[in-house]
């Protein structure tokens, strides 16, 4: 038998893709236009907003480190009770919603209050940004697997990261340019070479990406001395040697805007 809801109101837990405004999915921009509300974060990009009709009302919960405009809890209390009042509920999230986009928890959430959910997926921030750098996250002659860890979770250096990054391995850490010396030495503790190939990419897939390499046993040093800002991802393995990158061997106050790379 189908599931019967409290309401007429859905919830839409959607993914606005890592910032081009151009890299949303067609359903999500659909959803955009039909919406009664939109709850969205502080990574979602300008450009991506702005497909948002005036008349639909607009509430950003923007999460930064250590800082939150609402936390998580509210966050849920609020997509429940917006949507058992009978409206359609879109919560805009950066990247994928299931991808450290804490969208598992607002499914949880929307399923305990007994309304309807769905999730529309988005490109995360790994693909988005590694296509625009010309890097590929899997190759056959470098990379036959790839992980995604959060480079801000909790007691990092209890974490064994031995098999992560490698021979035949492509990493890619999100938020984790606060703790960039401190994952560096962690996956060299763990047996990865301190030469391995590393490229960051800032405020990727934007008219102002910027797109560095270096090697692990150096990227603290590059992320303090290029000034690396969030958003940013971190990717380690023979793969990122490949991306049309600044290359940052050695040369410090070389940095420079690389513009799109369409």
């Amino acid at each position: 038998m189908e599931k019967t809801f409290p309401s007429a109101g859905k919830l839409w837990l959607v993914g606005a893709g890592p910032g081009d405004p151009d890299l949303l999915t067609l359903r999500a921009a659909r959803l955009l236009g039909s919406a009664d509300i939109v709850v969205h974060d502080g990574l979602v990009g300008e450009g991506v907003l702005a497909l948002i009709p005036p008349h639909v009302e607009r509430i950003g919960v923007a999460k930064q480190r250590s800082r939150h405009t609402m936390k998580q809890e509210l966050i849920n209390e609020l997509l429940v009770r917006e949507t058992l009042a009978g409206k359609q509920v879109v919560r805009l999230k950066g990247g994928d919603p299931f991808i450290f986009g804490r969208g598992g928890e607002e499914l949880d959430a929307a399923r305990e209050a007994g309304i309807a959910c769905e999730v529309v997926p988005g490109i995360t921030a790994a693909a988005g940004c590694a296509a625009q750098a010309g890097l590929p996250l899997t190759h056959r002659e470098d990379a036959s697997a790839v992980s995604f860890v959060a480079g801000q979770c909790k007691d990092l250096s209890d974490q064994d990261w031995s098999g992560l990054a490698g021979h035949g391995r492509t990493l890619v850490i999100y938020m984790g340019i606060a703790t960039a010396t401190a994952i560096a030495d962690k996956l060299i503790a763990d047996g990865v070479s301190p030469g391995l190939p590393v490229a960051v990419i800032e405020r990727g897939t934007t008219a102002d990406a910027r797109v560095l390499r270096t090697l692990l046993t150096d990227l603290g040093d590059l992320v303090s001395r290029e000034a690396v800002k969030s958003p940013a991802l971190i990717i380690v393995g023979k793969v990122a040697a490949r991306a049309d990158a600044l290359d940052c061997l050695g040369a410090p106050g070389v940095a420079e805007k690389l513009g799109n790379f369409a």
